[in-house]
């Protein structure tokens, strides 16, 4: 009987350590009229940011948002640190709500420790805690959105918060489309974002 209790303790103990209670790294995926991305967050190092998204997720918002801005080595001025990415959230479908939201509290990639590198999803604002639904991935590494990055005026570079584990190519493939003065031309459609 001690034996069976010792087991199962065990069991139990190896269990928890190893993630059995609860995915420390949710995913979501990205439904896209291009097709579908997957991807990683990181709650661990970027808690705010993650908890603030994935509400935004769980309330629906992504519902009918689009990804409607690219940078490119083609648009951006030459005097301009250059940089790769796409943009989206419901900027253009919703702007409203999206401007209605309180503003996440900045985490800085000095304090995550997520660098802006190909793939890596973090969230669009103007000053430090105005960030809310916008969202942008990287195309390449991006240093210039790391804290104390050429890409930000007041050096605190962007919120990093998970990275594409999946569907990089349709990131790809989004980032080609036509596109005038910095939008896309038309919108790629975000059906929704939801957790995997």
């Amino acid at each position: 009987m001690c034996m069976r209790i010792s087991i199962f303790l065990l069991s139990l103990v190896f269990f928890v350590s190893c993630g059995g209670s609860g995915n420390k790294q949710p995913h979501v995926r990205i439904k896209t009229a291009a097709g579908d991305i997957e991807v990683e967050l990181y709650p661990g190092q970027a808690p705010k940011t993650v908890r603030a998204f994935l509400s935004y997720v769980d309330s629906g918002f992504y519902r009918n948002g689009s990804f409607y801005r690219v940078l490119n080595d083609d648009n951006q001025s030459s005097e301009a640190a250059k940089s790769e990415l796409i943009q989206g959230g419901i900027w253009r479908s919703n702007q409203k709500k999206a401007a209605s939201l309180p503003g996440i509290p900045h985490e800085p990639t000095q304090q995550t420790h997520i660098l802006h590198k190909d793939g890596v999803i973090s969230l669009a604002r103007t000053t430090p805690g105005t960030a809310t639904t916008e969202f942008f991935i990287c195309i390449g590494d991006q240093p210039g959105f790391d804290f104390g990055g050429d890409n930000n005026p007041d050096g605190q570079g962007y919120a990093a918060f998970g990275k594409v584990v999946r569907g990089m190519d349709i990131v790809r493939n989004i980032y080609l489309r036509p596109e005038n003065n910095q939008s896309f031309d038309p919108p790629v459609p975000i059906y929704d974002i939801v957790r995997k």
